[in-house]
């Protein structure tokens, strides 16, 4: 675990994916897109699935990586314009990434409007039993600590209610080796 709540170590992320990835990986299907991809760990293991997978991340040393892994990435923000916006067959949040930008219902809103019409979303959550946190974390690299940036932990028993209020609805929410994780689609499908 990690020394303190507010640093988030990279190893795990420059690692390959290994077998607590695997519920969270079958559940992707078609063009998927790896929002918050890192050096492309879960990109290169979709890839490796015959899945057609994009990764993008906000840090260039993580998508020149990812692509040094053979992944297909891009630098991009999530809430910036993204190629196949409205047409993606699954977004992938993976590694907590249900925390970027500190506000987990915006994100919820943009990955909406990435999904196509009958579009999943997979994301990785925190064990139920919590309440929905907001903290200002960095990223620990060989000892190093990044400027702090807005995180946010969503619990899994706090899913049901942030994707609601995102006009998505809960598919299944699964526990797989102690790791928690939802699958949800846009409301109505």
């Amino acid at each position: 675990m990690n020394a303190s709540p507010h640093v988030l170590p990279a190893v795990r992320w420059r690692a390959e994916a290994d077998s607590s990835d695997e519920a969270l990986l079958s559940r992707c299907s078609g063009a998927t897109v790896d929002v918050g991809c890192g050096p492309g760990r879960m990109t290169k293991a979709l890839m490796a699935r015959g899945v057609h997978a994009l990764g993008i991340d906000i840090v260039a040393e993580a998508v020149q990586q990812a692509r040094a892994r053979g992944c297909t990435a891009l630098h991009r923000d999530v809430f910036e314009a993204l190629p196949g916006e409205g047409r993606w067959d699954t977004v992938l949040l993976a590694d907590g990434n249900i925390g970027i930008g500190g506000d987990p219902h915006r994100l919820l809103g943009r990955v909406g409007e990435l999904l196509a019409p009958c579009g999943r979303l997979v994301v990785d959550l925190a064990a139920p039993g919590g309440r929905l946190a907001i903290h200002r974390i960095g990223l620990e690299v060989n000892g190093v600590v990044s400027r702090r940036f807005p995180w946010a932990v969503v619990p899994a028993d706090q899913i049901a209610a942030l994707a609601a209020a995102s006009c998505l609805r809960v598919l299944d929410v699964l526990n797989s080796q102690g790791r928690w994780f939802a699958e949800l689609t846009k409301e109505g499908t």
